[in-house]
């Protein structure tokens, strides 16, 4: 009996362990925050609740039913609202007013659905020192809106990946997509709010990730992850960006369009200071010439000779010239 009783609190553990491990999104802790919960199949959606999961428990936070309207337990009363529960049955999302530090923890949102029954999703809040949403990316994937888009990583091969995974990265969240180990060719897809489609094959060298008929929704960071059995990790982050019926990527395009004019603008602007240069500079060339000639003249003016001067300036006075008289006396003839 003992015995059993043991058993059952190992499996208990176990069971808990996995749920800690394996959930679905990561939410950064904030004072007003969502904690999404949308059903990616049909049917009919019959209840819904939300669960704060603790160590040996489930905690009913919320529950709604489209018939009997919402309840919200007393502890969370002012704090927790449905968020789309009268426009999007299919959208359980769960928001928070003035969280703290005493709601992290992992959240699990349970629908039931007909003919579908049971569909879960856990969620686990982080304090915001723990939250890792500002990365940067390695590749570029522009799409047209309504494609099926496959984004691709290469896994390492010097040291043979032993899981692989993908995410969407978010600035308030990471949304766990896909886990596959690779050694034993079993994969996990998380309760994403829409279809995904992955390869895990044993020994696989490439992850895969298909979105069929992309929309702008889709757009973000998504990153994929490997690691070895040695413990060595690798990761390759795509930025996808979802463009609206065949046209370009208009942010991208205009970025493009907008340093293009500068450039030209610049250009223009430099020609056009040349010429003025180069103008100004002949203008200031043709003036100095001018005035050295028109000083150049007047100098050699200066330095004339006197009687020239003289000549000029006497040419109209009368000259009286003194000389002595001498008599004529007739010549004595012997």
């Amino acid at each position: 009996m003992d015995y059993l009783t043991f058993l059952l609190a190992v499996l208990h553990v176990h069971k808990a362990l996995c749920a800690e491990t394996f959930h679905d999104t990561t939410v950064k802790l904030a004072k007003n925050m969502t904690l999404e919960c949308v059903y990616p199949s049909g049917g009919t959606l019959t209840q819904v609740e939300w669960f704060k999961v603790n160590e040996t428990e489930k905690e009913s936070i919320a529950i709604f039913n489209p018939t009997y309207g919402m309840v919200i337990r007393t502890p969370y009363a002012e704090k927790v609202y449905f968020l789309n529960s009268t426009t999007d049955l299919n959208d359980m999302a769960l928001s928070f007013h003035n969280a703290s530090e005493a709601d992290v923890g992992l959240y699990s949102c349970v629908l039931e659905t007909f003919p579908q029954g049971s569909w879960e999703k856990t969620v686990q809040v982080v304090p915001s020192e723990s939250f890792e949403g500002a990365i940067s990316w390695n590749s570029h994937v522009v799409s047209e809106s309504g494609k099926n888009i496959t984004l691709s990583c290469e896994l390492p091969t010097r040291q043979p990946a032993q899981r692989a995974t993908w995410e969407k990265i978010q600035a308030h969240q990471i949304d766990h997509l896909t886990s596959c180990n690779l050694s034993q060719g079993r994969g996990y897809a998380s309760r994403y709010r829409r279809r995904i489609l992955t390869n895990c094959s044993q020994g696989a060298t490439r992850a895969v990730l298909t979105l069929p008929h992309v929309t702008a929704w889709d757009a973000g960071l998504y990153r994929c992850s490997s690691e070895a059995s040695t413990g060595e990790n690798a990761t390759f982050v795509i930025r996808l960006a979802v463009t609206d019926d065949g046209k370009t990527d208009n942010q991208y395009t205009h970025f493009v369009a907008g340093g293009a004019a500068l450039l030209l603008l610049f250009a223009i602007i430099i020609a056009i200071i040349i010429v003025l240069y180069n103008r100004r500079r002949r203008r200031q060339r043709a003036q100095f010439k001018e005035s050295w000639e028109t000083q150049h003249k007047a100098t050699s003016n200066d330095r004339s000779p006197n009687s020239a001067s003289q000549s000029t300036d006497g040419a109209g006075e009368d000259i009286y010239v003194n000389y002595p008289s001498f008599s004529r006396r007739p010549k004595t003839r012997i």
